[in-house]
């Protein structure tokens, strides 16, 4: 959430946030009930004083002075209720419009419509050349029998898959070796909640607008999180933290959920669009400095980086456009992994900062040592891997022309073998 201050002071920029941020929230409309509001907050103050003022002198007052008094103050409780009433309807009306305010992008943000219009930073790695026809990751998977979609769609619906054998063994690999790379690095490893109620979803900006691609349980008001960034972000939601407890840096290994509302015809053909996964996530919450969200920015990116450059597998970063930022965000870097079957780059990575704009909706605060203030805090996220949506590239660069699939040399030790072949067992009964 953006402060209410800062969009008296400048609406305009929050006006002009909107529309290249393509969200719809009528500000001026904002304004007009934040004056509505502050004004009723205003007179029921000077009547709750006046109120008091006539309490202490009404014993001092004759019987008819009296009586003029009292008239005086049922009025003042008949107008206080009148307001207290309006400002019940006008408070809704104006929370909806706050959580629809955008934050401003940062000025090193491209402008562009939608993602197609994100700029390349940099490429890393060199894209393999094969000398076979190359498969992609289902028919790698069909043919070693480690993927069955098949029955995953059967029993679960579309967008559903098992992974079995040498492709869990694979799944479990990749992810452990980001979340030991990550606790190498010093962030503090969390196992999550994945119910989270609304308060939490709100907090880190899920709702309002995530709502169509969120799995909710409307009998518990709860909902399934979609990313770990959620629990991390809110896991001191409501407090006033030290100074000393500042970078919090955090990083969870969970399972994720997404209904991939809208999403028919776009990216569905295997393991790349899903509706269920797993996820290494770091989040880092500091001190309100735009400079040391910058720093901290580029090292969460880096992270993942590292991790792509230690799995050697080609990678391009890019600075995400302002169309194609979350209500949030001030600034997001993508990862985009090569992966053969796409003839291109896929996104594996999103970096994000976002300022004050989630913890001034949780209400996550810290005490300046030297103000002795309670300020807002700043948060950041990045994945550090997504799996099965990484196995897309490792199976896909990693294969050879005999059908198997060479295991990365850095997670040979978690699968204890350096290839997957076909196993030799009894033929599965057929569908």
């Amino acid at each position: 959430m953006v402060d209410i201050k800062l969009i008296r002071e400048n609406p305009q920029i929050y006006k002009d946030a909107a529309k290249v941020k393509n969200f719809d929230v009528d500000i001026d409309e904002l304004l007009k009930l934040d004056d509505q509001i502050k004004q009723s907050r205003q007179r029921l103050q000077d009547i709750s004083t006046e109120k008091n003022a006539f309490s202490k002198s009404l014993p001092k007052l004759n019987p008819d002075e009296k009586q003029k008094l009292l008239a005086r103050l049922s009025a003042l409780k008949d107008e206080e209720s009148a307001i207290n009433e309006k400002v019940k309807v006008l408070q809704p009306q104006f929370d909806r419009l706050m959580n629809l305010v955008p934050q401003p992008p940062a000025s090193e943000v491209p402008f562009g419509k939608d993602d197609t219009e994100n700029v390349e930073i940099r490429k890393w790695g060199t894209i393999r050349q094969f000398d076979f026809e190359p498969k992609d990751h289902i028919q790698l998977g069909i043919e070693l029998d480690i993927i069955d979609v098949e029955r995953g769609v059967k029993l679960a619906g579309t967008r559903n898959y098992f992974l079995k054998g040498d492709a869990a063994m694979l799944h479990w690999a990749v992810l452990r070796f980001a979340l030991d790379h990550m606790i190498a690095k010093g962030y503090k490893p969390m196992y999550v909640p994945l119910l989270m109620r609304d308060e939490a979803m709100r907090g880190t900006g899920y709702f309002p607008g995530s709502e169509e691609q969120t799995y909710q349980m409307e009998r518990d008001g709860l909902n399934l999180a979609g990313t770990a960034e959620v629990p991390l972000t809110a896991y001191y939601m409501g407090e006033i933290l030290d100074i000393s407890q500042l970078p919090a840096k955090f990083v969870g290994l969970s399972s994720c959920f997404r209904r991939e509302a809208g999403a028919a015809g776009k990216d569905t053909y295997g393991l790349y669009r899903i509706h269920q996964f797993d996820k290494v996530e770091q989040v880092i919450i500091c001190q309100n400095d735009d400079e040391l969200s910058k720093r901290f920015h580029q090292e969460i990116l880096g992270n993942s980086e590292a991790v792509l450059q230690a799995l050697e597998i080609p990678y391009r970063v890019v600075n995400v456009c302002t169309g194609d930022l979350g209500r949030g965000q001030v600034q997001k870097f993508d990862i985009e992994s090569w992966m053969p079957s796409r003839n291109g780059y896929g996104e594996t990575h999103s970096a994000s900062r976002f300022h004050e704009f989630q913890a001034r909706r949780m209400n996550l605060r810290y005490k300046d040592p030297k103000t002795k203030k309670n300020v807002v805090c700043h948060t950041l996220n990045n994945t550090v891997i997504a799996s099965p949506r990484i196995l897309i590239p490792i199976l896909e660069l990693y294969q050879n022309a005999d059908g198997s699939v060479t295991v990365p040399k850095v997670l040979r030790p978690y699968m204890g073998k350096d290839a997957i072949k076909k196993a030799h067992s009894a033929s599965e009964p057929r569908m």
